[in-house]
């Protein structure tokens, strides 16, 4: 058997570069929001007198209580909906494209979405949106299930194929229907597929900027991101207060991703395979 060498020197050197990708922005975010404005000379250098004040007065300068909520009860809803909805219309699609006209060209519609940028569809998209009263919490709520159903059809179908259709002939068989053969055979079985759709739409509806930018224009109903806004003046920029700001917003989504990065790598990989 022929031994496989490893290169021990590229490995290494890959590895140094990954770390510094990844952990050198977040160490920079860190050291700024602890700084004083005096100490922003040299933003790599840790600071001499550490500044929580800053993390304070972010809270109150963005009204951080209220928009979290309002990010929250987005993020939340959509990620329920998404979950119930995708996979609904990815069960029946994966089922019946291959026996169906109709299905087969609904799959192929919902793969085509992927490739449409979205700034191609922010003008008509907000025009709509105001005509049908959609440029609020609730609205940009259903969007977001709306705009997500492209990459969860796609994942959601990949992973069904793996189930094998004679499970849902035996439930049909023993008098079941359409709706209780998924509610009770398959759905349960999607688990891992719903992890990873859970925590996809969690971090990009979290994190995402630009659809409440063009759709909520009520102060009240800012999300955690459009508050960043708050610290860019006309002359100045708070960079210590902002990136204290921005500690606190990706936070929560880092810790998430931290947690569960085992349920996105797989069920990508899984939903990918034909």
């Amino acid at each position: 058997m022929k031994k496989i060498k490893t290169n021990w020197g590229t490995t290494l050197t890959l590895l140094v570069i990954a770390v510094v990708c990844i952990l050198g922005p977040l160490y920079i975010a860190f050291v700024i929001s602890v700084k004083s404005p005096d100490q922003m000379v040299n933003v790599l250098a840790f600071p001499k007198t550490f500044h929580f004040d800053n993390f304070t007065k972010a809270i109150q300068m963005t009204n951080y209580w209220k928009n979290f909520a309002n990010t929250l009860f987005i993020t939340i809803v959509n990620l329920i909906f998404t979950v119930l909805t995708n996979s609904m219309a990815a069960y029946a699609i994966s089922r019946n494209r291959h026996r169906s006209k109709l299905f087969n060209g609904l799959y192929y519609y919902f793969i085509s979405a992927l490739f449409i940028p979205f700034n191609v569809l922010m003008l008509p998209l907000v025009k709509q949106a105001s005509t049908f009263h959609l440029d609020n919490i609730l609205g940009i709520t259903f969007l977001y299930i709306i705009f997500g159903l492209p990459m969860n059809t796609f994942l959601y179908t990949g992973f069904v194929k793996k189930i094998p259709v004679a499970l849902d002939e035996a439930a049909t068989i023993d008098g079941a229907t359409p709706w209780q053969v998924f509610r009770y055979v398959i759905f349960p079985m999607m688990k891992p597929m719903h992890a990873t759709v859970a925590i996809l739409s969690f971090m990009w509806t979290w994190n995402d900027f630009l659809m409440p930018l063009i759709l909520l224009s009520d102060p009240n109903q800012q999300t955690l991101q459009l508050s960043q806004y708050v610290f860019q003046g006309q002359f100045s920029t708070q960079y210590n207060l902002a990136f204290a700001s921005y500690m606190m917003v990706i936070l929560p989504v880092l810790i998430l991703y931290v947690i569960f990065q085992r349920f996105i790598i797989s069920g990508v990989t899984e939903g990918a395979i034909k």
